[in-house]
């Protein structure tokens, strides 16, 4: 049952590469990343509010007005999360742009603990924090530098500062997750129900981005999103959405079975390993990258950092 549970937790990881690169897909037939966000965190809204229904688990919804304001925020990072890989996953690639999400999430994590942020407890710097915080710090730079060789040909060249600022938000993209996982972990104390914390959570990530969608079309910034050429979408651009209601509920459900460092670890691992094959072999219609040398090192570099600042 045990190994059961952890092979659950590395495939939950794997489903939120996924999710970034189906994404893709809803992308160009809506026409907007704005428009694939909102349409996205729609159908996580709905397929998880289907689950708490079946669940009973709706009824917690009684215990909001015992709530503080900010324990309702956390679906705020959805948003920043999805629209990022939509606009990454093409430019960088998809085992770049994980690594800069991973990159954000492990040092983010870090502050979390070692400060005691957010009602976590305070957790001591040790030798294991420092040395997997050096690897993945490590890797991330060997992966960044390899970029440019691993690149599709014809690949169109950024500047500097373009790439910078697609860098700084893959790191920002991936430092709000822990911080969401923080403010919901309250919000889950208060209401005692993972399920209804997961609905809450997306259903704020989905009025934040059509807000967001509204603002940006009224003043001219996006176009206005497509509709009719859903129709002829890939079943595989729907995926998204149930990727990403899989990942909340899988994670919910394994962190008190198997420890929240070990679901940690595990879902890191299966991003990153997903990351890498999707980008290897040109899954869901992305361009091919190929895993040369100084890739594969980075990759092991990110993946043995995560493990160690989880696990040790």
């Amino acid at each position: 049952m045990h190994t059961a549970l952890l092979a659950a937790a590395l495939l939950v990881g794997c489903l939120l590469a996924v999710q970034a690169s189906v994404n893709l897909q809803l992308n160009s037939a809506v026409g907007t990343p704005y428009g694939a966000s909102t349409i996205q965190l729609c159908v996580a809204t709905g397929l998880l509010t289907v689950l708490a229904v079946a669940a009973g688990a709706l009824g917690a919804l009684g215990g909001l007005p015992d709530v503080e304001a900010w324990q309702l925020l956390g679906g705020l990072a959805s948003p920043l999360y999805i629209t990022s890989g939509i606009l990454l996953f093409p430019r960088l690639g998809a085992l770049a742009a994980v690594g800069l999400f991973v990159t954000g999430q492990m040092f983010a994590s870090l502050a979390l603990d070692l400060f005691g942020l957010l009602g976590l407890e305070q957790k001591d710097l040790s030798a294991g924090i420092v040395v997997g915080a050096g690897a993945v710090l490590a890797g991330i730079v060997v992966i960044v530098r390899g970029m440019r060789a691993a690149a599709p040909p014809g690949a169109p060249r950024m500047s500097n500062a373009g790439r910078t600022g697609l860098l700084a938000l893959g790191v920002l993209a991936g430092a709000v997750l822990p911080v969401q996982g923080a403010v919901n972990a309250q919000l889950r104390a208060q209401l005692k129900e993972p399920l209804t914390v997961a609905v809450i959570s997306f259903a704020v990530a989905t009025f934040t981005i059509a807000v967001v969608l509204l603002v940006l079309y009224a003043t001219r910034r996006t176009p206005k999103p497509r509709i009719a050429p859903l129709k002829k979408m890939p079943w595989w651009g729907w995926l998204g959405g149930a990727c990403a209601a899989a990942y909340v509920t899988g994670t919910f459900l394994l962190i008190p079975s198997i420890g929240a460092a070990v679901t940690i670890a595990l879902t890191v691992t299966g991003q990153q390993l997903t990351s890498a094959l999707i980008d290897h072999k040109g899954l869901f219609a992305l361009p091919r990258r190929a895993l040369t040398k100084p890739r594969a090192l980075g990759l092991g570099l990110l993946i043995a950092g995560s493990l160690t600042i989880q696990l040790v």
